[in-house]
Formats: C-alpha cells, structure tokens, sequence
C-alpha cells in the first residue's frame, strides 16, 4: 500500500481507482508491517520532487494514521494573525517547498514536523491564538515520532534539535553580535546552514513570498562575521590546567564553574580571549564563592535561551 503511493509521487502516476479504494478498506493492516520496512518507504516519499503530494495521498488512503498520526491533529485547526494556513497544511507546504529547494532529509522531516505540537499547546481562537513552547514539546513529539519508526539515531537527533530551535530571532535590530555567538554555541555552527534552510521552508510554506528577507540576510552576515570567534570552553586561550596553576587549586566543580564563567565573559566580549586578560578575570572570579559564580552561570544559561524567548509566538513570518 505505501509502495502504491511512493510510485505514484516518484512516477507521477495515478493510483488505479480500484487499487486506491483496495488501499483504503485495508488500511489498518499497515499496523502488521514492521516499522523498518515503514520507514524505508516514507523515506523514499520525502526524498521525492513532491512529497507533499505523498503525505496527502496518505491522508486520503487513511494510511497517515498509521504513519505519523501525529499529523492527523493538525487538520482543521487555525493559526493566528500570521498564518492563512491550518497547522496541517502549513506542514504539509513547508515541506513541499524544502523539497523544492533540495534541502537534505533532516531539514525535509523537520519542515514537516515543526509545529507538531501546536494543536497540543494552542491557546485561545482565532488571530490572538498563541502557540507558547510548541518548540521545546515539537522536539520531543519529533523524537518519539523517529523513533517509533525507527529512524537512525544521528537523523533523530538532528531532525529534533532543528525543530527545537526553528523560533531563533533574526530581526536586525534584535540580533547583537553576542546573541548570534551564543546562538551558534547552542546549535553548533555545523547545523547553522540546515536551521536557515528550515526557516526558508518555514516561510514559504506560511504563504510568505520572500524566502530570504533583509532579516535573515543580515543574520547570515552577523553569522559570518562571528563565526572565527570563540563559543565553546575548548576555543578559549586558557584552559583547566592553567587555571590549576595559576589560582592553585584542584581540579573540581568550581574548576568548571569558573572556566564556565569565563566563556560568558568572552560571549559577550571576544577580545578578552587572550591568556593574560583571561587570567586576570580569572583572579577576581576565583574570590566569587561557588553560588555567585553559578549565578553568572546561570545568566549565562539564560542568555543562550533569549533568542527564544524574546519571540515567543509573535512568529517572524512578517
């Protein structure tokens, strides 16, 4: 049955009218096939030139219940002022238009999958409709999703950790360079590309006719600009073993605390990222006891996070 409508997307057939009502009586009997063999094929859809017509072919047969039924809770329901889509259909277009662009599996299954959880998490009716951390529980649907379907687990992470951060702000006055470090440091510059990809799909699948607006070009040249500057502990010019030497201590919590401490020093500023500079502030933060040094950790940890929340649901597709 899913092989019917892989050839169809694949061959740009039709499924014989006698065949198509075959597939819809005996729908339920996918529930016997094995998951490996149910992912193969819906990999094999989402790779095609349309695999928005595949997930609507399996919405028709009644086959998506059985594959992603996750899906299924998004039909019918409304958005907000910025969006003219149902949370279905703007899936559903979101990953018409990443296959458009020949975006790669994870950024496909993740424009499909986004906002799998705004029917669990809607607030209110109508154009003030809120969808508040449909992000964070999005990614956890993603997980479980893949993982009942056996996906490998590199694609399940990848796939979820896009999904976890689709919501990052890009407005040009929003945006500071240390923001955008920190946004690296959180989704790894190697993901970079991929996370913008899904935006672009994101956009176009909420009827937006810009793929790439001033925004989002701004914030691939802040990305650019920042990306030789230090965003992880490993890149910072001093390192555990001379921190040791220097405040004559052990190795220990408040070891990681203060190489912590010093990474969001230089987040926010990275020409302190030299030995000498480094181990001078980090003479006045040893004298800081562990629970104020975690406290600038925390705000640290905070920091990371505001690029989320400074946006909750006011949605950029504007």
């Amino acid at each position: 049955m899913l092989r019917a409508i892989r050839f169809a997307v694949e061959l740009n057939f039709k499924i014989e009218p006698k065949t198509l009502k075959a597939i819809k009586e005996n729908a339920s009997w996918l529930q016997a096939i094995a998951k490996e063999r149910i992912r193969d094929e819906l990999i094999k859809m989402i790779m095609t030139s349309v695999p928005d017509q595949a997930i609507e072919l399996l919405k028709e047969t009644g086959l998506l219940k059985y594959v992603i039924p996750e899906l299924e809770k998004g039909i019918g329901i409304d958005q907000n002022l910025h969006h003219i889509y149902t949370v279905y259909q703007h899936a559903v277009l979101s990953l018409k238009f990443a296959a458009k662009r020949k975006y790669n599996l994870e950024v496909r299954l993740a424009a499909l999958l986004h906002d799998i959880a705004k029917p669990q998490v809607k607030q209110g009716q109508g154009p003030k409709a809120t969808f508040y951390n449909h992000d964070h529980l999005g990614s956890k649907f993603t997980i479980n999703v893949l993982s009942r379907l056996k996906f490998p687990k590199k694609i399940i992470e990848k796939t979820a950790h896009l999904v976890r951060n689709h919501m990052f702000v890009y407005g040009v006055d929003e945006v500071t360079e240390a923001g955008v470090r920190r946004l690296l440091r959180r989704v790894n510059p190697k993901n970079m590309d991929d996370l913008i990809n899904l935006r672009v799909a994101d956009r176009l699948g909420s009827g937006c006719p810009k793929a790439i607006p001033y925004k989002l070009r701004h914030l691939q040249y802040l990305i650019e600009k920042v990306s030789k500057d230090p965003i992880s502990a490993k890149m910072l010019k001093i390192d555990g073993n001379d921190l040791m030497k220097l405040l004559k201590i052990e190795g220990g919590p408040k070891l990681g605390l203060l190489i912590e401490a010093l990474l969001a020093e230089v987040l926010e500023d990275p020409k302190l990222n030299t030995k000498t500079k480094l181990s001078k502030k980090a003479m006045e933060l040893s004298k800081l006891s562990d629970k104020e040094l975690k406290e600038k950790t925390k705000i640290v940890k905070e920091k990371k996070q505001e690029v989320d929340l400074e946006i909750k649901d006011k949605h950029w597709v504007k």
